[in-house]
């Protein structure tokens, strides 16, 4: 199975010298490149091309360890830049062997087309090309492509990578942690347990049959259900908070008033939908102009 190349572009509104420096320079490198840990380049012979290891910190104490070999040339016509890479591994953790590209630097005015392509060899065989196909070459991709946007929003607006990476990952964590919520409260005690709390609160609030009171039960866990997977396939994150911010009040107010007693259970809706509405209103916050990849071309032209 033949894997194309990851490309990523990008266009900066920023001068040739400050984003040269930004990207091949290791300290700073490291700040914004989601793909590295750490960067050091090793002492440079004459006459040859800069040498350098690198680290990914896994977590739990892992670590890929790699080398490798980077060359920048100007060309002095249209101001035009580009740097080579040649990197490998021997760690036996990482999905990649060996691999080349390039970076390039294009002057456009009064910005700069800033472009990538690479591509490696898999390890692990044959099972690890298919699993690189299938999910680490997208995941390199996309990390590639999301550090890329990360780059041009530190270059232009002068945002520091952490603190990017930061509103980034936290913003995910919220998304994924309101997706589960809703997806477990409308699927556990509405659809497959339903609960007799949830059914008595509605035939309370509503004044209905048990039997309606039970559709109504089911027709909401469908609903919460939608809204959590809502969480994770809509992109524009700021409404589904503002609606929260909305609905967590109202919620709030219909369980004390369908079961007054509520508030005396510990984790009652009282103290649960205000903490909701905590992280809701922090996750509004954080959310604007969060990084993202979806920024970057992925394609050639």
């Amino acid at each position: 199975m033949k894997s194309k190349p990851i490309y990523v572009e990008v266009e900066i509104d920023t001068e040739m010298e400050k984003l040269w420096n930004a990207t091949q320079t290791p300290s700073l490198h490291e700040k914004w490149d989601l793909r590295f840990s750490s960067i050091t380049y090793l002492p440079k012979k004459e006459n040859e091309p800069q040498h350098f290891s690198y680290k990914r910190n896994l977590g739990f104490g892992l670590t890929i360890e790699g080398w490798g070999i980077t060359a920048g040339s100007h060309e002095s016509t249209n101001g035009e830049r580009s740097s080579s890479l040649h990197f490998g591994t021997d760690n036996k953790l990482s999905p990649i062997k060996e691999g080349k590209g390039f970076w390039k630097y294009i002057p456009n005015g009064n910005s700069i087309t800033f472009l990538t392509q690479y591509d490696y060899e898999a390890g692990y065989g044959k099972f690890g090309r298919l699993l690189d196909h299938f999910i680490f070459r997208p995941l390199m991709g996309w990390a590639t492509a999301l550090s890329f946007d990360v780059l041009k929003r530190w270059m232009e607006k002068d945002e520091d990578p952490s603190s990017q990476y930061f509103r980034f990952f936290i913003s995910w964590f919220i998304t994924y942690l309101f997706s589960f919520i809703w997806l477990y409260h409308g699927l556990i005690p509405k659809l497959i347990y339903m609960h007799e709390d949830e059914i008595l609160m509605v035939i309370n609030l509503f004044h209905v049959s048990y039997e309606k009171g039970a559709f109504i039960v089911m027709i909401t866990g469908i609903a919460e259900i939608t809204f959590g997977l809502i969480w994770l396939l809509y992109r524009k994150k700021r409404r589904l908070h503002l609606l929260q911010i909305s609905l967590f009040p109202l919620l709030t107010i219909t369980s004390i008033l369908a079961k007054p007693s509520s508030l005396t259970f510990p984790f009652n809706p009282l103290t649960f939908n205000l903490s909701l509405l905590l992280i809701t209103i922090i996750g509004f916050v954080i959310s604007k102009d969060v990084p993202s990849s979806i920024s970057c071309k992925r394609k050639r032209g």
